[in-house]
């Protein structure tokens, strides 16, 4: 029993000081996956974050999927998913969870940050005072948990923000900068006019389910009455739900931060206004059982405070795909901005441009230029209002986060700040450091060796490109068809398709190439042929000229004859698929952007693949075979297709797939890094989306590692993970290892990115 006497001088709550290398304070995607990232650098971090569970935007409190540099395979960024952390989570979660619960999600991340040992997890915590030793360095961070009513005094020599409003940031006294600039400022054609509006606003979701019965609802008397002014303009239909219903938003003309529970409560009005138009209107008889499951209790935010940095990250650097010296990251997101007025505005819910291929983030981006120890994660990094519509979202702001580790291991080991870091040679060591991690910049190439490259390797056979053989289903040219193919300098391109004509017509072939070797966007034709075919099953066979001058892909394309249908294939290969000048409704409007004159963005086609399980290979062979999935692939320090496969295939017909890196001596083996085929083309949304498999179709579940003598030295069964990280029980002396693969199926034969030993 407790029992205490009045006090007049009152009482003081619990307090703890913890110490730490690097805090992060706020627990969204973002600061998740940097934590985590940290953490494993040996640092010892600690995660302050003001909800009861992880993720942010993408946690069940909000349920927005996780989407990136893809944009759920609407642009022509083709395997451009983010890895690290991000990738490892969303994989784990397609395994587990390919239902998309948002409640599974949350346990996953939870999980993830529970398993680092040099990880402390502080929930329920909301951080309200910053300490500093001098005004431009931060000592400490002040939080209280409402849980336990225990007050946090926490003390690092680095901090990071990601608490989506800047709370630390902001309280330290560092620039920023809220709403929208003007056009002239960074030269910026998409800046928009105080119409339009400066500020995203917040969104609050809901689900419904059938409950098999008639359910009737009536309206709590806060619901808006008159809904007219939204469904009229909106396209609502009784199966969409959670994000689907992204455009219900509210608050751009209001303080995103400080208006947060006004904004949220017109948005509960919208939403119970709807509800009740759906159940009581009777224009919705179809309604009858269904019933509301739930609606969300905070809403999602988009922006609020954007801090700055060394750089300010605008729209030229999107469009242009600007290269930086110190670029640490990347993003490939549309420039996404929506009109201030949301819900209520009679505009479309969103004005997306994209750019044609991925873009280079810098760490000048990722760091206030006022607080010298104080690192910028998620939503607030240093951009402009027009950049921010691109680099805002989870899965771009979660890659650059997982840079700060090691980022601040490099300013612990030098003794210097963010900003020396990212304006001296030392970036270029770290960028070199990430790379090898499997961290994709674009258009860096890595140099860090390992003991691999000082090995001599061979394979016991090499996937030679010269056929896809015809065991899929009739593909009809609606759209223009394109398959893509990984060639190398000096290749020729003779091919052969099976195609059934339901008339005689003549069909347009193409062969085209990307004017940058790092994208994907087919805007150069190299060659051009007419072709008359006859009514029926023939082979349609095209002799081009054009001599590949230089390592990168090239797109076959048949264009759009509704005459005629050809043969596909149904198997998956590593680095290559079939595309379609089309588009996706969720993020373009035609498969050909076309921006208004003026507004600094390019017009282009899109080029799209199918999403599993409809994703497939157009069959066709090649007289001159292409070469692009050799052994040596494995030591290009590469982990994903570039301008070329990158990796190392097998033939189908191996039944015994083997890679053997033997060394001219004896050397000592303890760690062994296995970078697998994870389909970097699918976005592998977190939530609602469902996918077709659990496991990614192209990686490898089965392996063995031998040694010189053939001693099983490490063995894997039911793989699904990109990254494999192989650290042996005691160190072991050897002359070679032999690394042999299981192929994942009878239609996806093995394929392997890198081979690292240490």
């Amino acid at each position: 029993m407790i029992k205490s006497e009045f006090s007049s001088v009152g009482r003081s709550i619990n307090e703890r000081s913890l110490n730490a290398d690097l805090v992060f304070i706020g627990g969204g995607i973002a600061g998740t996956c940097g934590a985590i990232a940290a953490a494993r650098e040996g640092l010892k971090v600690i995660l302050v974050q003001d909800r009861p569970v992880l993720g942010g935007n993408a946690s069940s409190e909000v349920r927005l999927w996780i989407l990136g540099a893809t944009s759920s395979m609407g642009n022509n960024n083709r395997w451009s998913r983010e890895g690290g952390v991000l990738s490892e989570i969303l994989i784990e979660n397609m395994y587990r969870n390919p239902d998309g619960n948002a409640i599974i999600l949350d346990t996953i991340m939870l999980e993830k940050v529970k398993e680092e040992s040099n990880l402390t997890l502080l929930l329920n915590t909301a951080v309200y005072e910053v300490v500093k030793s001098a005004p431009d360095v931060i000592s400490q961070v002040i939080g209280f948990c409402s849980q336990n009513s225990t007050r946090y005094i926490l003390s690092a020599p680095f901090f990071c923000d990601s608490s989506g409003d800047g709370i630390v940031a902001f309280q330290a006294g560092a620039a920023f900068r809220m709403g929208a600039e003007s056009k002239d400022e960074f030269d910026e054609g998409f800046a928009p006019d105080k119409e339009y509006g400066e500020l995203l606003g917040h969104s609050i979701y809901f689900f419904t389910k059938n409950a098999g019965r008639p359910i009737t609802f009536t309206a709590p008397s806060y619901a808006l009455k008159d809904v007219s002014s939204i469904v009229k303009y909106r396209s609502y239909e009784l199966s969409d739900h959670g994000c689907k219903l992204w455009w219900l938003e509210y608050g751009g003309r209001l303080d995103t931060i400080h208006q947060t529970e006004e904004i949220k409560w017109e948005l509960w009005k919208v939403i119970y206004g709807i509800w009740d138009h759906v159940k009581n209107s009777g224009k919705y008889p179809e309604a009858e059982n269904l019933t509301l499951e739930w609606v969300g209790h905070i809403p999602g935010k988009r922006e609020s405070r954007r801090f700055e940095g060394d750089y300010i990250l605008s729209q030229k650097d999107v469009i242009e795909q600007r290269e930086h010296s110190d670029a640490v990251s990347y993003g490939g997101w549309s420039l996404d901005l929506h009109p201030a007025d949301g819900v209520f505005s009679e505009r479309p819910g969103c004005n997306q441009w994209h750019s044609k291929g991925v873009y280079q983030i810098p760490l000048r981006c990722m760091y206030s230029k006022n607080i010298k120890n104080l690192w910028l994660a998620g939503r607030i990094l240093s951009a402009s209002h027009v950049a921010f519509g691109s680099s805002r979202v989870m899965a771009t702001v979660s890659y650059s986060a997982q840079v700060l580790g090691i980022a601040t291991q490099y300013c612990l080991k030098n003794g210097i700040t963010p900003s020396k870091l990212a304006n001296s040679e030392k970036v270029q060591e770290l960028r070199q450091e990430l790379m090898q991690k499997g961290h994709f910049i674009p258009g860096l190439e890595p140099e860090r060796t390992n003991l691999a490259h000082s090995a001599s390797l061979s394979a016991s056979s090499e996937f030679i490109f010269s056929e896809l053989k015809s065991d899929g289903n009739w593909h009809k040219l609606d759209y223009s068809t394109a398959q893509i193919l990984p060639a190398a300098k000096g290749d020729k391109i003779k091919i052969s398709f099976d195609i059934d004509a339901k008339e005689s017509t003549n069909l347009t072939m193409q062969l085209r190439v990307s004017a940058n070797p790092i994208n994907y966007t087919p805007e150069i034709i190299l060659e051009n042929r007419e072709i008359s075919v006859s009514s029926g099953k023939s082979i349609l066979t095209t002799d081009f000229a054009h001599i590949i001058t230089k390592d990168q892909y090239v797109f076959v394309c048949i264009l759009k004859n509704e005459l005629v249908s050809v043969q596909t294939s149904n198997m998956f290969l590593s680095g290559t698929m079939m595309l379609m000048n089309r588009y996706d409704k969720s993020v373009a409007t035609s498969g050909v952007q076309l921006p208004p004159d003026g507004i600094g963005i390019d017009s282009f086609e899109f080029w799209l693949p199918s999403r599993r399980p409809a994703a497939q290979n157009l069959a066709f062979k090649l007289s001159h075979d292409l070469k692009p999935f050799k052994v040596a692939n494995l030591i290009n320090k590469f982990c994903r297709p570039t301008n070329t496969a990158n990796s190392w295939v097998a033939n189908l017909n191996d039944e015994n797939p083997c890679v053997t890196l033997k060394w001219d001596k004896t050397v000592q083996i303890k760690r062994i890094v296995l970078f697998f085929d994870s389909d970097f083309d699918h976005p592998l949304e977190s939530t609602l989306r469902v996918h077709p498999e659990r496991v990614v179709p192209h990686t490898v579940r089965n392996y063995k590692i031998m040694d010189a003598e053939g001693k099983l030295i490490f063995e894997k069964e039911g793989n699904y993970q990109h990254i494999n990280e192989v650290i042996l029980e005691t160190e072991i002396a050897t002359s070679s290892i032999r690394i042999c693969l299981e192929h994942p199926s009878v239609n996806v034969p093995a394929a392997l990115f890198e081979v690292q030993v240490f």
